[in-house]
């Protein structure tokens, strides 16, 4: 099944783009569901109906659905949160700054994640788009799962390997209070969902697409997140400018839009190459409702097949090179001085300006050694050797 999602800055119509997106993929025949986890609930006003947390039909084969994250952050979160309380309380930590301490910054923005897979998984659809809250939030949404799921494993590794009946012993020796069985049953199954969160959203059949208008902050910023999305793993397969200016009939004060988007769109068309740029005009008027935004959809995408299958291959992938192994990444637009890159055990700690991506090894890489790094064109390629001590010859 194929999964879209479309992010951007605020206010550059991702919203519309999204469900412009939708509309034309269920007009086109593909049963389809649109879903935000952006807490603007904008998906209703796009199309002029009352949505809500299930799945509503507002056109033929066409379904709306606003995420509720605050319902899947009480089924996920409440009871490790509760221990998370008890814990700071034994420590005298006031309980209003405890309730503010339990929650993870963002815990419930990527629990809404767990809807889309949930949708994803039904098998009720054969196009799921998402649309994204704007670009940093979303970024940060994307990066959780991960991440989450990395902070989970080192905050109860032990507690999970401790029978029930040490836990009360080791518990009056620590001082603090040991996790009951069903936190620890909590934490196993949020780590296993947010892993499968992080499966759906790499599965060859997703890919996200940029929505930006033509204007240098906005493709700066769009710039950004290229590389921030390829150095997280996810699969960017196109860009749309929106509100253009048309160039026929300008007067003087829109011939100077006109030449200042002309000059940007050049400049996008060149920077992000190969991705494909498509351009939806600026509207007389809003598009609201399932046909005005397919035939939006129509004109933007004209006779491209936007639901077609993402590229093959990932942004990152591992190679052999005589007697060496390559990790490489794709990042677009990346800077050498804002790359940073330590290896902390099995695990590669990778910095790209103020995002951080913790990578697991694979088996081979872990009995390597790293022997040397270079940026060029856009990929970063890491070299590593097999370590003679731990490495075996087949």
């Amino acid at each position: 099944m194929r999964v879209v999602l479309f992010t951007g800055k605020g206010g550059v119509g991702k919203t519309t783009i999204a469900a412009g997106s939708a509309a034309l993929a269920a007009r086109r025949g593909l049963k389809t569901l649109v879903l935000s986890t952006d807490a603007a609930h904008s998906l209703a006003d796009a199309f002029g109906v009352a949505v809500g947390a299930d799945p509503v039909e507002v056109d033929t084969g066409l379904f709306v659905q606003q995420v509720d994250a605050q319902v899947r952050f009480e089924h996920s979160w409440r009871e490790v949160q509760q221990y998370l309380l008890t814990v700071l309380d034994s420590v005298g930590v006031d309980s209003l700054a405890a309730e503010e301490l339990s929650v993870l910054p963002g815990a419930e923005e990527v629990l809404a994640l767990l809807e889309v897979r949930d949708q994803v998984r039904s098998g009720r659809w054969d196009l799921v788009v998402v649309d994204c809250a704007p670009t940093a939030e979303t970024l940060r949404l994307l990066a959780l799962p991960e991440l989450l799921g990395w902070y989970l494993d080192r905050m109860f590794p032990a507690e999970r390997r401790v029978s029930r009946s040490l836990r009360p012993v080791l518990g009056r020796v620590a001082g603090l209070p040991m996790p009951q069985q069903h936190v620890v049953d909590a934490v196993t199954r949020l780590h296993h969902e947010l892993a499968e969160v992080r499966e759906v959203l790499t599965d060859p059949q997703t890919s996200v697409r940029l929505v930006l208008t033509p204007e240098a902050v906005v493709v700066a910023e769009a710039r950004r997140t290229l590389t921030s999305l390829s150095l997280f793993g996810y699969r960017v397969d196109g860009v749309v400018a929106n509100r253009v200016f048309p160039a026929d009939g300008a007067d003087e004060w829109r011939a100077g839009w006109v030449a200042a988007q002309s000059a940007q769109l050049a400049e996008v068309d060149s920077s992000f190459a190969p991705l494909p740029v498509l351009r939806a005009a600026y509207q007389g008027a809003e598009p609201v409702g399932s046909e005005a935004l397919a035939d939006l959809a129509e004109v933007v995408y004209g006779e491209t097949d936007p639901f077609a299958a993402p590229p093959e291959q990932g942004p990152m992938t591992v190679e052999r090179s005589g007697a060496e192994f390559v990790l490489s990444f794709v990042l677009p637009f990346a800077d050498r001085s804002d790359l940073g890159l330590a290896r902390t055990g099995d695990e590669i700690v990778l910095t790209v300006g103020s995002y951080r991506r913790v990578i697991a090894l694979p088996s081979a890489l872990r009995r390597c050694t790293v022997v040397g790094a270079s940026l060029r064109a856009g990929r970063l390629r890491i070299r590593f050797e097999p370590d003679p001590d731990l490495w075996m010859s087949l």
